[in-house]
């Protein structure tokens, strides 16, 4: 049986290594729900992989907290700290004049998961990428500069993004991003152009889950022409709790939804479904 390499990427703000620990648990066991009696182990046919970046920039920033807010004993010391982690993450990411800017440390840190997630999945696994925030840009510029460029060693197709064929974005700021450039115009490409050569019989789809209460989560379909056709389909969610279910802080809870949780595994389903003839 060939598996599902899935790949979970964190957004903005200080995370803890296990941020993906119960997302995970709940795409097992409705994955397993769903696939029935298709595997005696259904839950064995997902491979995971999350990708903790934000203890790249975490030192950093806490130092600076320290610096300048904590030690002259400015006001609003929790939010000033919280601003610090949200926005450096954001600033910090930015291309930069350097070998060893941020940007590129990143997108080594994600190259670095990815073939770790290649050497427990197989190299050829079909993959399937799940980002929240800004861990969608980060995932989007990974694989487009993976799909463009000519890449250096000989990493797997998994790697280099041959083989992504589902790529879910939540509570995505994608389109904020657009400001930065005249022309916004080249969209990742999903699925891969070279996913036909090892699954043929996969359709893939990129599908944006955003709430109209979180303030950083944009559909995408409305950037421009490009993107309508790029992006499968901008699913409306209604994501958290009695108490952040109808406000900003909503912005958090994508990764436990229900109807998050749903709308992965019927893809996940579907493309096992299709690389294993079943």
């Amino acid at each position: 049986m060939k598996k599902i390499a899935i790949a979970i990427i964190h957004g903005i703000g200080r995370q803890d290594k296990e941020f993906a620990r119960e997302m995970i648990e709940l795409l097992k066991s409705h994955f397993a729900s769903k696939a029935g009696n298709l595997v005696k182990d259904p839950s064995s046919q997902l491979i995971f992989q999350p990708i903790h970046w934000s203890k790249l920039l975490e030192e950093r920033e806490e130092d600076l907290y320290k610096k300048i807010v904590h030690d002259p004993r400015l006001d609003y010391q929790g939010l000033r700290k919280f601003f610090i982690h949200y926005l450096g993450d954001v600033i910090a990411y930015q291309p930069v004049e350097s070998a060893k800017h941020n940007y590129g440390r990143i997108h080594e840190s994600i190259r670095e998961n990815l073939n770790t997630l290649a050497k427990n999945a197989g190299g050829y696994a079909p993959l399937c990428v799940i980002s929240h925030s800004l861990g969608s840009v980060l995932a989007s510029n990974y694989f487009y500069d993976m799909q463009s460029k000519q890449v250096e060693g000989t990493p797997s197709a998994l790697e280099k993004g041959d083989t992504l064929a589902l790529f879910y974005t939540l509570g995505t700021a994608l389109p904020l991003w657009s400001l930065r450039y005249h022309n916004f115009d080249r969209p990742l490409n999903i699925p891969s152009p070279k996913l036909n050569t090892y699954y043929p019989s996969v359709m893939g789809e990129w599908v944006n889950f955003y709430d109209k209460d979180d303030i950083l989560g944009y559909p995408l379909k409305a950037i421009n022409e490009v993107y309508q056709d790029a992006v499968t389909e901008d699913r409306q969610v209604n994501v958290g709790n009695i108490l952040t279910n109808w406000n900003p802080l909503c912005h958090t809870s994508y990764f436990t939804d229900k109807d998050v949780i749903d709308g992965i595994v019927d893809g996940l389903i579907r493309t096992w479904r299709q690389v294993n003839n079943r």
